[in-house]
This record gives structure tokens, sequence and C-alpha cells, in this order.
């Protein structure tokens, strides 16, 4: 669900989010382990900087999906999404003026004034929603690691080393830690 005029983030405490964020047009731009993994250090430092959890993750070719729980003295939601989108936004578009100009009207926004604009990802604050019971949380992170199986990106969510379903199996292995000690245990 995107956000406009009508829609509003309920910040409320005391209850995850699942956040999906997409590429502008649904562009492959996180097609590249190097844009993924821009991605990835984004979301680390954005944990550390605005103090949440991170419940499961996974990167795909166009899109993110997160499962975060915000603590308490944490920042509005919004404000961690720029802080990732924005850093992987500015990695993105300097790597392309670098090394691939010629791609750089993928990322051309025409606004209404005219004015053209790069974007990385697409307009607006994605889709957030608010999950209050153990059922939601779980069916979530179900959801997020099979995510790459359903799409044929491998056959087994493990497989995947863009997603946090191998840190479930063992808590050693993944790119990014999981901070498991809040998450409620309903259909573990």
């Amino acid at each position: 669900m995107p956000f406009g005029p009508h829609l509003k983030r309920i910040e409320g405490k005391n209850h995850a989010r699942f956040i999906t964020c997409s590429c502008f047009h649904r562009r492959l731009f996180l097609d590249r382990d190097r844009t993924r993994r821009w991605l990835v250090e984004a979301i680390d430092r954005a944990r550390t900087l605005h103090a949440f959890d991170l419940w499961a993750w996974v990167v795909m070719p166009e899109h993110f999906h997160l499962l975060i729980y915000p603590k308490p003295a944490g920042p509005a939601m919004g404000e961690i999404l720029s802080s990732i989108k924005q850093s992987v936004t500015k990695r993105s578009l300097h790597w392309v003026t670098e090394h691939s100009p010629a791609s750089l009207h993928l990322f051309a926004d025409q606004r209404p004034d005219g004015r053209i604009i790069h974007r990385f990802w697409q307009r607006g604050g994605g889709y957030d929603r608010n999950l209050w019971t153990a059922d939601e949380i779980w069916e979530k992170i179900d959801y997020i690691h099979e995510n790459p199986v359903k799409r044929g990106l491998c056959k087994k969510p493990t497989e995947w080393q863009w997603s946090s379903a191998i840190t479930y199996t063992d808590r050693q292995l993944g790119l990014l830690r999981i901070d498991d000690a809040r998450i409620p245990r309903g259909m573990v």
C-alpha cells in the first residue's frame, strides 16, 4: 500500500513492521551483488543508528522486504527508511555516473515542473504494515524467506545469500545478525 495524502503510518510502539520498498519502475537495480551489498550495509548502519531489531529480511532483484521491531526510543519509520534508501541511492548513482553513464537514463524521472531527477527507489513510502500477533509475524518471516524460492532464484530459502533464512538455521551464518530476543514465539 503506497502512502499518499490520505494514508498514514501508524507510528505506535510495541509492534513489528513489515516493510517493502521497490526500485524505480520496478527495475532490476538490485540484481547485482554490489548493489545488494550496499543495501545490506545500509540496513546494518540504520539498525545501529536508529535502534531497531531486525527480525527478517530479503533482497530481491527489484525490491526488498524487512521485518523490524522499532525500539520505544527509536525514530519514525520514515526516518529509518530514508536512512537506508538514501545511502543506496547515493552509492548507486555515483557508481553509474562513474562506470556506466549511458545507463543513467534508467534512473531519470521527470517532475511535473519539467526538472529531471534521478531515482533509485519508487516514489512514496513503500508498503508498511503493522504486525500485532505472533502468527502474523511468523507468517511474514516465512513469506520473506520463501520469496526467492517462489521467484525461482533458488530451490530452498537457505540457498539465497541475500536473506535472513540461513541465519534462522545457524545464528553464525548470514550477512546480517538477527535480533531475535523479542520475536514472539507463537508458531516456531
